[in-house]
């Protein structure tokens, strides 16, 4: 299969150019750092800097799109969400204009999302049916979804990828956590009791071919795990699994004062399930926070 992905040098785009070259995918990669794509995949896999490469002669069989700006790492203002719109949204929508210029179209768009899409909540179970909620984190989805599904219309299969917080050992959110944790810093955030739900790499990249090989797949789909955690239980996990303590807290208005309104990430949690994946059959190999903590940190965390 011959495939262009978006942001293929990130956390997750590494993980899954990986396991598409291992496969034998013909990939092309659009990167902000195309310099980086011969080492980190080998000569045979090609790079752009632009679409602008796109010839007119060239074909995809597949479009994955996992290019953004990373959210949590600047303070939201102004100029930092319309950064993050343009990251997400505007290239979305240029990569559809490049598809609707081609005569021949790839069969798929896979499109990334997140489940940041249905708001936060402390009692709620959210899934694929949820409604959309209305802070910042879901109109920025909601709008990225819809460039996607512009593609549609051009009679491309679509599925939208709401990514859920990804354990990788190679960076990311557990290496985040892990760092000042083997220092004996670990923190739990507020008051612990929000919902995180995860999902192991290697589960996300499973879910990502099976969805890409699936000619029947379309629409939304949850890429967490099925058994979400509190961000204490999260946490206190961590720790056991690196044999430290965990005794420090972060209250919820110093977390405010310190990075405003993206606090939201770190204080409210959303239980969100895979519905609409576990229907279409699909098997976990880390189901459980301790299964994915096993291997991504060593057997103490059992």
């Amino acid at each position: 299969m011959r495939v262009l992905i978006t942001g293929g040098t990130g956390l997750i785009g590494r993980a899954l150019c990986r396991a598409l070259t291992a496969r034998g995918d013909q990939l092309t990669v659009l990167s902000r750092h195309p310099e980086r794509v011969p080492a980190l995949y080998g000569a045979g896999v090609q790079a752009w800097r632009t679409l602008d490469a796109w010839g007119a002669v060239t074909a995809f069989d597949a479009v994955i799109n996992l290019a953004g700006e990373p959210i949590i790492d600047h303070r939201w203002s102004a100029r930092q969400k319309a950064m993050l719109l343009a990251s997400r949204v505007g290239t979305t929508e240029r990569l559809v204009q490049h598809i609707a210029q081609r005569q021949r179209r790839p069969a798929v768009l896979i499109s990334g999302s997140a489940i940041g899409i249905y708001g936060t909540g402390a009692r709620q179970r959210f899934d694929e049916t949820s409604p959309a909620g209305s802070d910042f984190p879901a109109q920025l989805c909601q709008q990225w979804e819809a460039a996607a599904l512009a593609a549609a219309d051009l009679g491309l299969r679509v599925v939208l990828l709401r990514t859920g917080l990804v354990l990788s050992d190679e960076g990311g959110l557990l290496q985040r956590v892990a760092l000042p944790t083997r220092w004996g810093l670990g923190a739990i955030l507020g008051d612990g009791r929000q919902w995180m739900s995860w999902i192991d790499i290697d589960d996300y990249v499973s879910a990502v071919l099976q969805l890409l090989d699936d000619t029947t797949a379309s629409g939304p789909y949850n890429l967490v795990a099925p058994a979400p955690v509190t961000h204490e239980t999260f946490v206190k996990a961590v720790a056991r699994a690196l044999h430290r303590p965990c005794l420090l807290r972060s209250p919820s208005w110093l977390l405010r004062r310190l990075l405003g309104e993206r606090a939201t990430l770190l204080t409210d949690g959303q239980q969100v399930l895979p519905t609409r994946l576990q229907a279409r059959g699909f098997h976990f190999r880390y189901p459980r926070l301790t299964a994915s903590l096993e291997r991504r940190l060593g057997a103490g965390a059992s």
